[in-house]
């Protein structure tokens, strides 16, 4: 079925004709931005060794069964929208819209955060005189914002334009972290590690704190799905989509995995920052060997890495409310395209701003890093709630392989075991990335910021499907434009 085609079929969505703008090696550099994030190979390794342990159940438990049932469902269903059109079919309009709504809504204090991560390594860029910023709020806003800007313009401008920022992202974040691993290396060699790494040390805990933990490791392994929101703007999806992430899934376990064991090598856990551990252990390791000068061109890259990231999901999550627009859920400006850019230029508006709202909400009444771990937990619960249907929908959906399909071994047992493997991480994790974190001054506060988030997220999604569904009841029947 050919993307540009409007179908009359139960269960889908009319989806106008897009640019096919993205090819396998954009693809491929997707995967690399969206699926990995430096904030992670910080927090992972301020937990200390058994992160590496965890990394890899993580792997196990969230990264091969989303890519699993990713894999399916986007040559099965390679339509715009993924996981919105993907539970729609599975369990009709209300599970679709809401999926959509609450994976849409999980970005607006992810961008925050991950912006806040970005100022934060960009400090290093500006050697000792970037210290006295570090607790500031004022800059984490400024930066928060001015890449929320230029994240919004280049996808505005088009996926011709937009994809450059994701690339560029993407191979700065291949480099720092081989730069990261050199230095790695050079220490091991020279002066041994400054964490110890044994297997006492990387032997997980089962306390309340480890466990907690783990569903940031989960949330971390999440991003194969991403892409197939805009399945209808990549060429050939049904192959390039799979095949992608097969090249880049090395990629990203290598930046996780290696990239952790790096920082361990350069700092001790106890000293690594969830909020700049990166660059922190970049600039011990340089320092330690001579190499001074790295430090500056690496928070270059880490901030362009960050800048990477924002793009790539700022343009991958506003297909959500752009298909819902076109469904009518959402006042239909949303599913207008650009008549010259051809990119959902309201959708891409309207998160950004929201988004901004949300650097303000996630400072008040706390430290920077005390607004960073509250949008973090937020982020992760509002995440894993449309995971839920993303694997229930693998499970609903499955059958024997259709022409075209990539087979999958094992077929359609390995794809119902894995989603429902998947589906019990998913579920895991959301009760445990509720509690806050033990550093944090005011666990109440952070607890009713994080509950109360979520709360208005979810509830803002059902009041916009009941005045939806006015609209869409309303709308003339689907004309098959083929």
């Amino acid at each position: 079925m050919a993307t540009g085609q409007a179908v009359a079929m139960a269960g889908e969505t009319a989806v106008p004709e897009l640019r096919r703008s993205l090819g396998l090696m954009d693809v491929v550099l997707f995967f690399v931005i969206a699926c990995t994030n430096l904030q992670w190979v910080a927090t992972a390794a301020a937990a200390g060794p058994s992160s590496l342990v965890v990394w890899l159940i993580g792997g196990v438990c969230m990264f091969v069964p989303l890519s699993i049932s990713v894999v399916y469902l986007s040559a099965r269903y390679p339509e715009e929208g993924g996981v919105y059109v993907w539970s729609k079919r599975a369990f009709g309009p209300f599970a679709g819209f809401m999926t959509g709504w609450t994976y849409w809504a999980s970005n607006l204090p992810y961008f925050p955060a991950l912006l806040y991560f970005t100022a934060g390594n960009a400090l290093y860029m500006f050697g000792g005189s970037g210290a006295s910023l570090a607790g500031t709020p004022a800059f984490f806003i400024a930066v928060s914002i001015g890449g929320l800007a230029l994240g919004t313009l280049v996808n505005v401008l088009g996926l011709d334009v937009g994809k450059w920022l994701n690339n560029v992202g993407a191979a700065s974040r291949w480099i720092v972290t081989l730069v990261l691993i050199a230095l790695g290396v050079l220490l091991w060699w020279k002066f041994g590690s400054a964490t110890p790494i044994n297997l006492a040390t990387v032997r997980p805990g089962l306390g309340l704190k480890d466990v907690i933990f783990w569903s940031v490791i989960a949330f971390a392994w999440t991003g194969p799905e991403a892409i197939a929101f805009m399945s209808g703007e990549v060429k050939d999806p049904r192959r390039a989509i799979p095949r992608g992430l097969a090249i880049a899934a090395p990629a990203i376990a290598a930046i996780y995995i290696a990239g952790t064991a790096s920082v361990l090598v350069a700092l001790p856990a106890a000293h690594v920052s969830g909020l700049y551990g990166v660059m922190q252990s970049i600039a011990a390791g340089a320092t330690r060997i001579g190499w001074s000068v790295v430090t500056p061109i690496a928070a270059v890259l880490v901030t362009i890495s960050c800048l990477g990231s924002v793009g790539a999901w700022l343009g991958a999550v506003a297909r959500i409310p752009f298909v819902a627009g076109i469904d009518r859920y959402l006042p239909a400006a949303f599913g207008r395209m650009h008549p010259r850019w051809g990119s959902p230029v309201v959708a891409l508006i309207t998160q950004a701003a929201l988004a901004a709202i949300f650097i303000l909400l996630g400072q008040g009444g706390t430290s920077v890093k005390g607004a960073y771990d509250a949008l973090v937990s937020t982020t992760v619960i509002i995440s894993f709630i449309p995971f839920l249907a993303l694997f229930a929908s693998a499970i609903k959906l499955h059958g024997g392989a259709a022409p075209g399909d990539i087979r999958i071994p094992g077929g359609k047992v390995t794809v119902v075991i894995g989603a429902a493997i998947g589906l019990l991480t998913t579920a895991g994790s959301i009760v445990l990335a509720a509690f806050p974190a033990d550093d944090e001054p005011n666990k109440v506060l952070a607890v009713v910021k994080v509950l109360g988030l979520t709360a208005v997220m979810v509830l803002s999604g059902l009041a916009f499907y009941r005045f939806g569904g006015q609209r869409a009841s309303l709308r003339p029947p689907t004309q098959n434009m083929g």
